[in-house]
């Protein structure tokens, strides 16, 4: 039971990074574990975002891969509603990746 309280943990400290990212911006699962302390934790982002799908002041979609790849929009309803929340505040995307993603990049701290 130890490990689900640690997982809810850090899970709680994913998302309150996540919702600062700013409407427009977008960062990374790993920026996200570095932010943390735990710069080898991507995947536990990950698996942290893919949990957060009902928690509606969780900006899941601001969240990709450190090329600017959409892997998570599996995860989301409908075949392109991450991409479309994306381009909604302003972002461009092209073959599911962001187009010059260092304009859009936010860096946690």
């Amino acid at each position: 039971m130890e490990n689900k309280a640690i997982s809810d943990s850090f899970f709680e400290r994913v998302y309150a990074i996540v919702r600062q990212i700013p409407y427009g911006k977008v960062t990374s699962y790993g920026a996200i574990a570095k932010a943390l302390g735990t710069a080898r934790s991507a995947r536990m982002v990950g698996w942290a975002m893919n949990a957060s799908h009902g928690l509606e002041d969780v900006p899941a979609h601001r969240v990709v891969n450190r090329k600017g790849l959409l892997t998570g929009k599996h995860h989301f309803e409908g075949t392109n509603l991450m991409q479309q929340l994306l381009e909604s505040e302003g972002i461009k995307i092209h073959n599911n990746q962001i187009v010059d993603l260092e304009k859009y990049y936010w860096e946690p701290k």
